[in-house]
């Protein structure tokens, strides 16, 4: 039976008894790093979409508004 799992390791005591369950061969480790999502799919559909102008005049009262 393989089954696969994702954890996050809270005290460094866990990684050395995972270390320890990987050398009896219970389980195996595999040491990637997380994966990252891109900052396009994570925000994807946050804004519509706009004509330049539109967005240029939007920043503009924002900005005249903290003067």
């Amino acid at each position: 039976m393989n089954r696969s799992l994702t954890i996050e390791v809270i005290d460094q005591n866990a990684v050395v008894l995972l270390e320890g369950m990987e050398h009896l061969k219970l389980i195996k480790v595999f040491r990637d790093a997380p994966k990252k999502i891109s900052w396009a799919k994570k925000y994807k559909g946050a804004m519509s979409r706009q004509p330049v102008e539109e967005i240029k005049q939007q920043l503009n009262e924002l900005r005249n508004a903290w003067e």
